[in-house]
């Protein structure tokens, strides 16, 4: 899609697909604030993660917020992208429960992105997710990048970019996504994201 092209005003979307606008946001200096205790979470690297386990683990965060791109790889397109020695995935645990899941992708550098961050709704508010922040930007720095990067969407929780802003993230693009709805394709259960009505 070219930006120059499109008009100020609505635009008119066909039935069964979603529109979400995309943040980007970004860091270029380490956080001057040292990492919070942890708590009750425990956070580690999972090496060559099984795909089984991956898939429910990003559903289970990505559902109510309709993330769906993993789901629509072929085991061999995620295998690639799970076993680079480039990407690392963190798995955040609150007394031996899953609770999170923390990519960063190094395969771009000097350029870090935070591909997929997230915790299960039901430690949404509880401290998970500033932990697995703080887990993350200590673990991406000491790569030495320029920059660590990320992107947020009207489709994610409500809360996610001012959490992104507070914790020192700095927006510098938008773009408009466009994508057949996941619970239409069957990636996702229909009653998934409620909070977004199916057309």
């Amino acid at each position: 899609m070219v930006f120059s092209n499109l008009e100020n005003g609505y635009t008119d979307l066909p039935p069964g697909k979603l529109a979400a606008v995309v943040t980007y946001l970004e860091m270029r200096t380490p956080p001057l604030t040292p990492p919070r205790r942890a708590g009750d979470f425990n956070i580690r690297r999972v090496v060559e993660p099984k795909l089984d386990w991956y898939r429910n683990l990003f559903r289970a965060i990505g559902e109510p917020w309709l993330w769906f791109s993993r789901l629509r790889m072929s085991d061999d397109e995620l295998r690639a992208i799970l076993n680079n020695e480039a990407v690392d995935v963190f798995l955040l645990t609150h007394h031996g429960k899953d609770a999170g899941l923390l990519e960063l992708d190094r395969r771009h550098m000097p350029d870090i992105e935070i591909s997929f961050f997230g915790v299960v709704p039901e430690f949404i508010g509880k401290g998970a997710g500033r932990a697995l922040l703080d887990f993350c930007l200590a673990a991406a720095w000491q790569h030495q990048p320029q920059r660590v990067w990320l992107h947020t969407c009207t489709l994610d929780h409500p809360g996610a970019l001012s959490f992104y802003l507070n914790a020192g993230f700095v927006p510098y693009k938008r773009a408009i996504e466009i994508a057949n709805d996941p619970r239409l394709t069957g990636d996702l259960p229909r009653n998934a994201a409620p909070q977004v009505p199916i057309l």
